[in-house]
């Protein structure tokens, strides 16, 4: 199965890692870079952010994959047992969460592109946290007459 993240993978040779070593690895940085050997596998050369992102996204997808597999309640119920931070947000927020998460993973499935998933997972704990917090969307009061105070 090729994924489009593929498309992105520069080839070389061993022979370019030892001989420019800085451009192989400068590559490396952008995208996936693929090392051809003549007596062996290929192997593959990625920045560690890239590989994080590859694991977030991994464990997230299991993460879906066994909330999906469930029964019992909503998806969104089922999605608050498994990401706990949740709980915070309102039932209706749980529910457009859910199907945030699920359209932001299939997304990222689709075109190889893990930040899709991440970015979206990662906003909306961010959200639930500020409202765990108690920082909601309720109109500040503001006083009308400021009282004005000498500087310390």
């Amino acid at each position: 199965m090729t994924l489009i993240n593929e498309l992105r993978t520069t080839t070389r040779r061993s022979s370019d890692l030892s001989k420019h070593s800085a451009d192989v690895f400068a590559e490396a940085e952008v995208h996936t870079v693929r090392i051809t050997r003549r007596d062996g596998e290929p192997l593959v050369l990625m920045s560690q952010r890239e590989a994080d992102a590859r694991s977030v996204l991994l464990q997230f997808a299991a993460d879906l994959i066994t909330v999906t597999l469930g029964d019992e309640g909503t998806l969104a119920s089922r999605m608050a047992d498994r990401f706990q931070w949740m709980l915070a947000l309102s039932p209706e927020d749980q529910a457009t969460c859910a199907h945030d998460l699920v359209n932001a993973a299939r997304a990222s499935f689709a075109t190889g592109q893990s930040y899709l998933a991440t970015a979206e997972l990662t906003s909306w704990r961010e959200t639930a946290t500020a409202i765990a917090a108690g920082l909601t969307s309720h109109p500040v009061e503001w006083l009308e007459d400021a009282e004005r105070v000498e500087r310390p």
